[in-house]
């Protein structure tokens, strides 16, 4: 597992994570995710020897952890930013009057889901992505 690697990209969850409160408007914010994505998959598939779904999902679940704790501490900020996310706050049937709570418990599913397509991503990147060979 190249830990450094997971980290390194884990950046852009963490940039991607204070932008989102006030710069990224929510409508946009897919296709930053997208491209990220498609970034570091291949990324993982150029400097990776292996388990490269395995270090797209990691790389994702550290993102979630940047991501659901700048969202939770500018919880005001970022709601006023995103007018859904305030909505489905509001409805969310365990804790309605909890939202921070709320997103703490969604924020890792959410990580889950979006370590998956990531993991995904570089695994494809994988088959594709022609590796430097080098010659001892």
């Amino acid at each position: 597992m190249n830990w450094k690697l997971i980290f390194q990209l884990s950046t852009f969850g963490l940039i991607m994570a204070f932008a989102t409160v006030s710069l990224i408007p929510e409508k946009i914010e897919f296709a930053f995710w997208i491209a990220i994505f498609l970034f570091c998959a291949y990324v993982i598939a150029k400097v990776c020897t292996g388990k490269y779904f395995l270090q797209g999902f990691l790389v994702s679940l550290v993102n979630c952890v940047w991501i659901t704790a700048a969202h939770i501490a500018f919880y005001s900020t970022y709601i006023a930013n995103h007018p859904n996310a305030a909505r489905m706050a509001a409805q969310y049937p365990l804790l309605p009057n909890h939202p921070r709570l709320a997103m703490l418990i969604t924020g890792p599913v959410a990580g889950i889901i979006s370590g998956l397509v990531l993991g995904i991503f570089s695994f494809i990147a994988s088959k594709i992505v022609v590796k430097k060979v080098v010659v001892g």
